[in-house]
């Protein structure tokens, strides 16, 4: 069926552009296509999930808006501010409440970086569209006020429309066909307007233009196409993923981007020199507040890459010292911790003990079951292990399955029964062996794990299954799997 209507916008184009030269005529062909592009957009929607329904009915309610007001046109006609202008503006207030839609489902939490980058752009273009057509139509004395208005309120509603576009590209969540033709629909729409603004002004500047039937027709082609655009995305398969939401990762900001953004902050200084060359400025105000709009979001935008650079080093930080299956400390952070709390311990007077557990026969484990099993025994002992420590105490991967424990304030005494709580807590059935050192207060700390792991061999030799305090002086024993 997507397919389908896809071969109908070609067919549509064709058609509108060897119509004969009667408003009526063409008038009536461009209202059919609009309300049959809004029976595709409701049937393609009503296809869909409830919750997936809202974005596609705002399209439809912009497209039926839109569809109405030719016909409003060819009846009434009349001049600005015509009876068809309210229905031909719906268009963008209907359009960009369906794309905000889109990007509150689409993305987890929000999504500041993005909406600096689209406010970047837009606050750019908006200076071409203030000067060029806004504060003309403003200045234009041979319509009302309510005509200038409403001359105004077409590239406001561009504006608008052109932001919540940028939004929707520079935020997160899924891009896959349905996501490229409502972003082609809107784009058709925004170009046909451009294209209209280009056109009145070679008329006001002499140029007959109005009297070029096929740039005419080709124009209005381009609102044909933006119509039957948004039903070829309502049709297609995976019309439901559009509003699917994404994870939570940052905006990337890619060559594409940083171009538009800086091509963005040049129009400012560009109108301003153009006018400079024309010998007057008269929009000197908006330019003005156009640039310092852009410098202070430039800044912002500054701010927040210097924060997500100084987010990811953090993270990057914290992966070196942490162990990726079970998540403890990893080697690199228990030798960063161990030599800390000696020093405390030595400056408070209080004992500090440290032990080393090993799973036993875990080569055993994992040759019966499978690596995957032995990952998985490693990461339920890990948190089985940490639930059955103390506050205080600290559990870290030494190695493969061979862990360590800091226990601050213990004794001989106190840190094997606190052990012998974790030996109890061992999962699957399984146990360790476990040597316990007592700080003497002079050793560094390799030789306290030293002792600890010697008399983790004495235990692995006395059977498995036990806790060994050390003994000074220590004796190396020969070290069992």
């Amino acid at each position: 069926m997507s397919k389908v209507f896809a071969t109908a916008v070609v067919a549509a184009v064709v058609v509108n552009q060897v119509l004969p030269d009667d408003q009526r005529t063409t008038s009536a062909f461009q209202t059919a296509v609009g309300y049959a592009a809004v029976a595709a957009v409701l049937i393609g929607a009503s296809r869909l999930p409830r919750r997936d329904r809202l974005p596609w009915w705002l399209f439809a309610a912009g497209l039926g808006a839109n569809s109405t007001g030719i016909v409003v046109r060819t009846v009434l006609g009349g001049e600005v501010p015509a009876p068809s202008d309210p229905l031909f503006l719906a268009l963008y207030p209907f359009c960009a409440a369906a794309i905000a839609v889109l990007i509150r489902r689409r993305e987890i939490g929000r999504d500041r970086t993005a909406a600096v980058d689209a406010a970047t752009i837009t606050t750019g273009l908006g200076l071409l569209a203030w000067v060029y057509v806004i504060a003309p139509a403003a200045a234009d004395g041979g319509v009302t006020m309510l005509g200038q208005a409403t001359l105004a309120a077409y590239p406001v509603g561009d504006l608008i429309l052109l932001a919540m576009m940028v939004r929707l590209l520079r935020g997160r969540g899924a891009r896959g066909a349905p996501f490229w033709w409502v972003t082609a629909s809107m784009a058709a729409f925004l170009i046909g307007d451009t294209a209209w603004v280009v056109l009145r002004y070679l008329l006001e500047v002499g140029y007959g233009v109005d009297h070029v039937a096929t740039l005419n027709r080709s124009v209005e082609s381009l609102f044909l196409v933006a119509m039957m655009l948004l039903p070829v995305g309502a049709l297609h398969p995976d019309a439901r993923w559009i509003a699917a939401p994404a994870g939570a990762e940052g905006t990337r900001l890619s060559r594409v981007h940083l171009t538009l953004m800086a091509a963005a902050s040049l129009i400012a200084p560009v109108v301003l020199a153009v006018q400079l060359a024309q010998g007057a400025v008269v929009n000197g105000t908006a330019i003005v507040i156009c640039s310092a709009a852009l410098f202070l979001l430039v800044v912002f935008r500054m701010w927040q890459a210097l924060r997500e650079v100084e987010n990811q080093a953090r993270q990057v930080r914290e992966l070196a010292r942490c162990d990726e299956l079970t998540g403890l400390p990893n080697r690199r952070a228990w030798n960063d911790e161990l030599p800390r709390a000696l020093e405390s311990a030595r400056r408070d007077g209080r004992p500090v003990s440290v032990a080393v557990l090993d799973l036993d026969r875990f080569k055993l484990f994992n040759d019966t079951f499978g690596h995957p099993a032995g990952d998985r025994l490693l990461k339920s002992a890990a948190a089985a292990w940490h639930g059955s420590l103390r506050a205080v105490d600290t559990l870290a991967r030494y190695g493969g399955e061979e862990f360590v424990v800091l226990l601050p304030n213990a004794g001989e005494t106190e840190a094997c029964r606190v052990i012998e709580r974790v030996l109890a807590a061992t999962p699957l059935e399984q146990t360790f062996s476990a040597g316990v050192a007592v700080w003497d207060g002079r050793e560094t700390s390799d030789e306290l794990i030293e002792r600890a792991d010697a008399a983790l061999y004495r235990a692995k030799a006395n059977g498995r299954n036990q806790i060994a305090p050390a003994n000074d002086p220590v004796s190396n024993l020969p070290g069992l799997s």
